[in-house]
C-alpha cells in the first residue's frame, strides 16, 4: 500500500515519537488480537496484568514473546472489571485503589523477572486510563506504583494526571491515538469496542500531528496536540495491516532516524 503524505515521509525530524500498542488480552483459550503480528512493527508493548483481560498463562507468554522480538514491556493495569474490559467508570478510594494497581503490577514485574526483562514502564487501561485524566486520587494512585517501581506512565499531556506526575517525580510520556477518535473538546473517546480503521488514514492522523502538532475530532475541528508516543489496539480488527502502515509512515520521527 502507498500512501500520500505530501512528500514528508522523506524528512527527518529533530522530534521522535515511539509506537505502543495495548496487548496480552487474551484469556484461557480465547484470544485477542494478533500480538505476534503486531510486534515487529511497534517499540514499546502494553501487556494486561489480569483485572480487565488476561491470566498468568497468558501473561507469561506475551512476555516470552516480546522477549523474543526484543520488546520492552510495560504494564497495562485496569480497574477490576473483568467483564466490561475495564472500560467502564469505578470509584474506588485512593489506598485502594493504589493496592489494586500495585497488584496487577507486581504479577507482570514477576514474569518480566523470569524472561530477564525490566519493567519499562505503566499504561493504564481503559477507564482507569480516563479517570486518571480528571480525578487526583486516581493519578495519584497510578503514580503509587510508578514511584515505587521508577518508571515512567504514558498518558495524556494537558490533564490533571500531568500536574500529579510532575509533582511527584513522574515522567510523563504523552501519547496520540489513530485508531480511536476525540470528542469536540480533544478528549479522546474510550469506546467499549473498536472498529476496522483505514490503515492510510491512521497514518494520515500521526504525521499531521507530528508535523503539525494538530489533530481532528469527530465533527472535524482541529485541536492542538503533543505526544512522544501514538498509541494503537491489538483489539482494532485489521491492526497488524495498520501498524505495519503506520510504522512506514513515522519511519522519519523513529527514534532510530534520528539517532
Amino acid at each position: 500500500m502507498i500512501i500520500d503524505l505530501g512528500g514528508r515521509r522523506a524528512m527527518k525530524k529533530e522530534n521522535t515519537v515511539t509506537i505502543n500498542c495495548d496487548m496480552g488480552e487474551g484469556y484461557s483459550l480465547y484470544r485477542c488480537g494478533d500480538d505476534a503480528g503486531i510486534m515487529p512493527h511497534i517499540d514499546l508493548g502494553n501487556v494486561a496484568c489480569g483485572f480487565h483481560a488476561a491470566d498468568p498463562a497468558v501473561i507469561r507468554d506475551t512476555v516470552k514473546l516480546a522477549a523474543k522480538h526484543g520488546l520492552p514491556v510495560g504494564a497495562h493495569p485496569s480497574f477490576p472489571d473483568r467483564q466490561g474490559f475495564g472500560r467502564r467508570d469505578m470509584v474506588i478510594n485512593r489506598e485502594e485503589l493504589s493496592a489494586i494497581i500495585h497488584y496487577q503490577v507486581s504479577a507482570l514485574k514477576g514474569f518480566l523477572d523470569m524472561a530477564g526483562l525490566p519493567l519499562n514502564h505503566i499504561k493504564p487501561h481503559g477507564a482507569l486510563y480516563r479517570a486518571a485524566w480528571m480525578r487526583e486520587e486516581v493519578s495519584q494512585a497510578i503514580a503509587d506504583a510508578a514511584v515505587f517501581y521508577n518508571v515512567p506512565v504514558l498518558g495524556m499531556a494537558g490533564t490533571l494526571q500531568e500536574e500529579v506526575y510532575r509533582a511527584r517525580g513522574v515522567t510523563l510520556i504523552s501519547e496520540f491515538y489513530v485508531d480511536n477518535d476525540y470528542d469536540d473538546d480533544g478528549h479522546l473517546i474510550v469506546s467499549r469496542d473498536h472498529a476496522v480503521r483505514d490503515p492510510a488514514e491512521a497514518a494520515r492522523r500521526a504525521v499531521r500531528m507530528l508535523s503539525e502538532g494538530k489533530g481532528t475530532t469527530i465533527t472535524g475541528r482541529d485541536f492542538k496536540v503533543r505526544a512522544e508516543s501514538i498509541c494503537i489496539h491489538s483489539d482494532t480488527p485489521n491492526i497488524v495491516e495498520l501498524a505495519r502502515v503506520l510504522k512506514d509512515a513515522v519511519r522519519p520521527w523513529s527514534p532510530s532516524a534520528a539517532a
